[in-house]
């Protein structure tokens, strides 16, 4: 079936560039024969779009089996078959131009699996990106008169905040959901940023952001003053737009803008098919649970990027995590990426005489793991602790990390430990910051600034990721098992898609950990090849006290005093007792100024003082 619908046919696909796109681009070459692929890829701020799919794409580490089995020169012949166009789904008209749309119109399948896929997102990206990049990919196939084959990606967590069962259905067949206006969500999400901006640059906030930037730089000169000022404006507005799309997220029922909005993307992409009538592309959509690393293809382990549990997994190996909120008896519902695109491709390719396609609705395909072979939260937690147990991280010293136990306390808690640990911190680095920059008390201050930022990304850890450890939904996979059912031997060889398949206990210990460590860059022996980082050698030479001298640009000084001491003493070594009382009552005299116009900016006291040179 899927060999016979696809083979020698031209596919469009977004999201080429990233986790599960990179995947999907690798098994359609290696697997369907003389298909054609089509990636719209953004272009780079110093590259095309082809540059970006040759260096992001072809030369990922996912090819690696590919080069092996067919030599440069075959490579080179099969990815002749992938051609590149520039264009974004976050914009209007996919940013397309004619040839764009030539070849977007000449496909007979459409994958769409791009997305901002953090859970922390802007809610206006979110929105722009998840919600409206299928509906403009929608518009753009009706306003080219074809009719292709649209899957689009979503997640099983479009259910939202449910318990129990959660079937292959679509969103709205919910009551309350299919309530809400989609269009009145984008309309509301543009209005926040819109006013989020305005906010970021009333005076107040300005001022605010200045004052901190001071705090941060001390007297570092007006441009870098100015400069980390605007960062700090950009830095609150973006978290401001998280929170904001947080809250709306929970208001309605979903943990996060992420989830959110992919729901109502489903909701509004079906609603523009149906309003086409009978020339509408007919929709599938694909629902994996957490996609984490491969199985078996196209190696196992493989994985780009950091998913879910990786940041996770890590901390908990090197003692920063020393709590994270969850169920034992909870279903971690995760899949590896090969089961996801191996589901992609027999969607993309199954026959069309699916009974719903008539009603206009979307054919749903789950690609979970909880309802067909669970894997607990506590049986998870005990596998990784053996494993780090028994293949420690190592830290700066050369020491094995002892990992903690776990005792599954609930979110709140955890969040509540974070919260005062991080006010504590907050505290003291206040207080240590103007202690003198040598020595001890230089090492105190980066050591309670590193704590600080590892409580801060624990706790930022536990708000993104603890609802879905706390998930009570049971995604159900009737309609995957039945599209694998419909595979003949040839077929199920290749695309391995029954969640049953997976023994837990070898992939978490024999695949999918020693994958983190690896690409985690973890410290994970003594040995000199895993020296502490460029950045703490760095820091510690700074602070070294036996340090005896050290030379720093004009805005970056450190320690004014150090001109202050060198001119007195060329001024004065040859002055006679009582010219030197009187300079010295002279320099005590303009002590405030020069005090106060350090403050304002260094580099302008420094340049004041060596004309006195």
């Amino acid at each position: 079936m899927i060999l016979e619908n696809l083979s020698g046919q031209r596919i469009f696909i977004t999201g080429g560039t990233g986790f599960v796109g990179t995947a999907l681009v690798e098994r359609l070459l290696r697997c369907v024969p003389d298909c054609q692929l089509v990636l719209l890829v953004r272009d780079g701020r110093r590259s095309s779009a082809e540059q970006r799919v040759h260096k992001e794409i072809l030369r990922n580490d996912c090819f690696d089996r590919l080069r092996e089995e067919l030599g440069a020169e075959g490579f080179e012949q099969m990815t002749s078959r992938v051609q590149a166009v520039s264009g974004d789904v976050g914009t209007d008209g996919l940013g397309l131009d004619e040839a764009g749309r030539a070849a977007l119109a000449s496909c007979t399948t459409v994958i769409h699996s791009a997305a901002t896929v953090a859970f922390d997102s802007p809610l206006d990206r979110a929105v722009e990106v998840n919600l409206l990049g299928p509906v403009r990919i929608a518009e753009m196939l009706h306003e080219l008169g074809v009719s292709p084959h649209l899957v689009c990606v979503s997640t099983c967590y479009v259910a939202g905040n449910r318990r129990g069962s959660a079937l292959e259905e679509p969103v709205d067949s919910n009551d309350f959901v299919s309530t809400l206006d989609w269009r009145a969500e984008v309309a509301a999400a543009r209005r926040s940023r819109s006013d989020t901006d305005a906010e970021s640059r009333a005076p107040d906030k300005l001022r605010e952001f200045g004052d901190r930037a001071r705090f941060e730089l001390g007297s570092a000169g007006g441009p870098l003053l100015a400069e980390r000022t605007e960062a700090l404006r950009k830095e609150w507005a973006h978290a401001r737009m998280v929170e904001i799309g947080r809250a709306r997220a929970a208001s309605v029922g979903w943990p996060d803008a992420y989830a959110f909005t992919k729901a109502l993307s489903e909701v509004a992409t079906a609603q523009t098919l149906r309003s086409y009538g009978d020339s509408a592309a007919r929709l599938s959509v694909v629902r994996p649970s957490i996609i984490e690393s491969a199985l078996l293809e196209p190696k196992p382990g493989w994985i780009r990027g950091f998913r879910m549990a990786e940041p996770i997994i890590l901390s908990y190996a090197r003692g920063l995590l020393k709590e994270f909120p969850g169920v034992p008896e909870g279903v971690v519902d995760v899949i590896p990426v090969d089961i996801v695109v191996a589901a992609i491709i027999a969607t993309a390719g199954r026959d069309a005489d699916v009974p719903a396609q008539a009603a206009g609705q979307p054919h749903i395909v789950q690609v979970a793991s909880g309802s067909r072979n669970p894997l607990k939260y506590q049986r998870l937690v005990d596998r990784v602790r053996e494993w780090f147990t028994e293949h420690p991280l190592y830290d700066q010293h050369g020491q094995p990390i002892i990992v903690p136990d776990w005792s599954f306390p609930g979110r709140g808690r955890v969040e509540g430990q974070l919260s005062r640990a991080g006010v504590v911190l907050r505290a003291a680095e206040k207080v240590v910051i103007n202690l003198p920059l040598r020595g001890a008390g230089a090492q105190l201050g980066a050591t309670i600034e590193e704590r600080r930022s590892q409580t801060e990304r624990a706790k930022s850890y536990v708000e993104l990721y603890g609802a879905y450890t706390e998930c009570e939904a049971e995604y159900g996979v009737a309609h995957l098992l039945t599209l694998w059912d419909s595979l003949n031997p040839t077929e199920q060889a290749l695309f391995g898609l029954d969640p049953a398949a997976i023994d837990w206990d070898a992939y978490i210990t024999q695949i999918h950990l020693p994958s983190v460590v690896k690409h985690g860059r973890a410290r994970s022996s003594p040995s000199r090849s895993n020296a502490e980082a460029r950045p703490e050698r760095l820091r510690r030479a700074v602070l070294s006290p036996e340090r005896h001298m050290a030379v720093f640009d004009l805005e970056n000084t450190l320690i004014a005093s150090n001109v202050v001491t060198s001119y007195a003493w060329m001024a004065t070594r040859r002055m006679p007792t009582a010219e030197r009382l009187r300079f010295a009552a002279r320099t005590l005299a303009e002590g405030p100024s020069l005090l106060a116009q350090d403050r304002k900016d260094r580099s302008d006291f420094l340049r004041s003082f060596y004309r006195r040179y």
